[in-house]
């Protein structure tokens, strides 16, 4: 946890979806080890590192050049695909304080969406799963920007989609990439690190949170920092 920055008043919500929301990153380095290991290899910190916050085939393209795989991308995301959607049937978790949090922002009526790296079908999966689509009428994935994360386009779209400036909006993340991009669009933006991005750089971060529970994040909308 880090001393927090200067809050503006927080007038809308955008959250990053794996690793944020839901413990999908957990069963990604689950599923990317089970692929690594048909070649010989496993999967690593480094290696994950390379590949978290960007949008798929972006990402395998990462992992290609970090390990120098002589696959192409398209093929390993396939493969990935049915090792992953296996995984997910009974490892798919929502991260902690998540529901709390989103009946907070909801009770206090800030308008909220989402702002993923992942595609539109893997969204719409994820969030069926736990009745949250009609709850994010605001949602932006890989398809919906020319330039993935690191690239602030997914945030400034995010920011004029629920109509207000970037710098009004708590961008909620938790990786280095997300960060980068949140706060490259000007946004306020608050990481929230797991075991897979503990080590990740947050410098750009203004506030490093415990979890979507900490103190600071429901101060934050609340209005009351």
């Amino acid at each position: 946890m880090t001393s927090p920055a200067p809050a503006p008043m927080i007038r809308a919500v955008c959250f990053d979806l794996d690793g944020l929301m839901f413990n999908t990153e957990h069963v990604f380095y689950e599923s990317a080890d089970v692929l690594l290991q048909r070649r010989g290899l496993s999967m690593s910190r480094g290696a994950m590192d390379a590949m978290l916050g960007r949008r798929p085939l972006e990402s395998f393209q990462a992992l290609i050049d970090y390990l120098g795989l002589k696959e192409g991308p398209a093929e390993l995301l396939t493969e990935s695909r049915v090792v992953f959607h296996e995984l997910l049937q009974t490892k798919l978790q929502p991260m902690p304080g998540l529901f709390e949090l989103l009946d907070l922002i909801e009770a206090v009526g800030l308008p909220k969406g989402v702002a993923t790296s992942s595609p539109l079908d893997y969204l719409e999966d994820v969030f069926g799963r736990f009745n949250l689509l009609s709850r994010f009428p605001i949602a932006l994935t890989a398809e919906s920007v020319t330039h993935g994360k690191p690239n602030p386009e997914i945030y400034l779209k995010a920011a004029e989609q629920l109509g207000v400036q970037p710098g009004e909006m708590l961008v909620l993340e938790d990786t280095q990439t997300g960060t980068r991009a949140g706060a490259a669009a000007g946004a306020y933006v608050v990481s929230v690190p797991h075991e897979h991005t503990a080590t990740h750089d947050f410098s750009q971060a203004k506030y490093i949170a415990t979890g979507l529970n900490d103190p600071f994040v429901i101060a934050l909308v609340q209005g009351t920092k």
